[in-house]
């Protein structure tokens, strides 16, 4: 509903603008802003940047996982064999282990997704730089993220991509 309200709110405005400007041209343009982020040199880098920076921890996670399940099959195998004291402690020990596994893994979860929302912002922050400056170089009067469909000539996205590159 809240994405119906926005698309008629941008169809009023972009109808008043084009009644508004009958007498002159008018200039529209058109950014794929998810090409952008998955194009650019900037977005590989990023993306580069934080797969080295998460990856150790990933593989340790996944390290301890498999120690485990490890753990847990040999435990199975054991059990029919132990006292019951003893199966107790280990099925214990095996509860502990993994809810320390589930606290690592959501908290990798957590600081990826922080990191990724942080990179993500910048990297927004400079495609919008590039938008506007592509925008004011060849006088475009609106440019539009998002939409249903565009056709292809009013899209800027390669030249917006360009710039990014070249920096």
């Amino acid at each position: 509903m809240n994405n119906f309200l926005r698309r008629c709110c941008t169809g009023l405005i972009f109808s008043g603008l084009l009644i508004g400007a009958q007498a002159e041209e008018f200039h529209l343009g058109f950014v794929k802003i998810d090409r952008i982020l998955k194009e650019a040199n900037s977005a590989k880098i990023v993306q580069a940047k934080l797969e080295q920076e998460f990856s150790k921890r990933e593989k340790e996670i996944a390290a301890q996982d498999a120690l485990l399940k490890s753990t847990a099959d040999k435990f199975q195998v054991e059990a029919p064999t132990l006292s019951e004291a003893q199966r107790v402690s280990r099925q214990k020990q095996l509860a502990d282990q993994d809810r320390e596994l589930q606290r690592k893994r959501r908290s990798f979860q957590e600081d990826l997704t922080a990191r990724k929302n942080d990179e993500l912002q910048q990297l927004l922050a400079d495609a919008n730089k590039v938008v506007k400056q592509v925008a004011e170089a060849e006088k475009y009067d609106l440019v539009l993220q998002d939409a249903v469909y565009v056709n292809p000539k009013h899209d800027i996205t390669d030249k917006v991509l360009k710039i990014m590159n070249a920096k």
